[in-house]
């Protein structure tokens, strides 16, 4: 079985309570201590590298990001899905290129720029170009940003189940609701075929609660950047 299809097995017949857990790597050391503690896959968070990067999130160069993909999956040597935002503006048969040239066998891709919404329509079309170009060498997570303006979550449900029936008929083959509170999950996963993505906080419950839940598969986005960060913080304090 080679690496995609391994990378999509583990989103499929999971039990309940059981979602799949992805750390997000920064970079080629933090890949390496998540497959030394266990991990079968890993999943890039966009911020996260663009914080190893020195870049704000959103600001990274294209290239920069596919290298540093590159670098991550070299040092990992388990499946790795990159987070590339809403594509860095590249047509979708150059996105799918570049991103396999880096050895991922997964993306995300989300569904607004610069904070606004695309149309779901022409976002599902451009979804179903990445889709034939990728062919089955390249796992879609289709991300949802209804959640991400903060307002009442009953409409953030509804347009994220409407949006995901779009993506999934265009051939993604996971949705991503981000930042779906933990509530939202049975109503999302009720109206949401397939894998389902949440995204989780070291902080916050379990993955066992999130899988009750619904959510398929979890991750953390630059969570674990953060928190490593926040580590290394306390070591310098306490060498001065």
């Amino acid at each position: 079985m080679n690496a995609f299809a391994s990378f999509r097995a583990l989103h499929h017949d999971r039990p309940a309570g059981d979602p799949l857990v992805l750390p997000g790597p920064w970079d080629a050391v933090s890949a390496r201590v998540f497959v030394d503690a266990g991990f079968p896959a890993l999943a890039t968070p966009s911020a996260g590298v663009a914080a190893s990067l020195g870049y704000e999130d959103g600001a990274t160069p294209a290239g920069e990001l596919f290298a540093a993909v590159a670098r991550i999956v070299r040092s990992a040597g388990v499946p790795v899905s990159a987070d590339v935002e809403d594509g860095y503006g590249l047509a979708p048969r150059e996105l799918v290129e570049r991103l396999l040239e880096t050895g991922a066998v997964g993306c995300n891709l989300e569904d607004s720029h610069k904070g606004v919404l695309k149309d779901p329509s022409a976002h599902a079309d451009w979804l179903a170009e990445v889709r034939a170009a990728a062919g089955e060498d390249l796992f879609v997570n289709a991300r949802v940003d209804t959640f991400l303006a903060g307002g009442a979550v009953r409409p953030a449900v509804e347009q994220a189940v409407e949006r995901a029936a779009l993506y999934v008929a265009a051939g993604a083959d996971c949705v991503y609701p981000i930042r779906a509170p933990l509530d939202a999950l049975p109503s999302l996963r009720a109206g949401i075929p397939g894998p389902l993505n949440a995204l989780a906080t070291t902080d916050g419950p379990r993955p066992e609660e999130w899988g009750e839940r619904g959510a398929t598969r979890l991750t953390y986005g630059p969570g674990l950047q953060r928190a490593a960060a926040a580590a290394l913080g306390k070591a310098a304090a306490a060498l001065r």
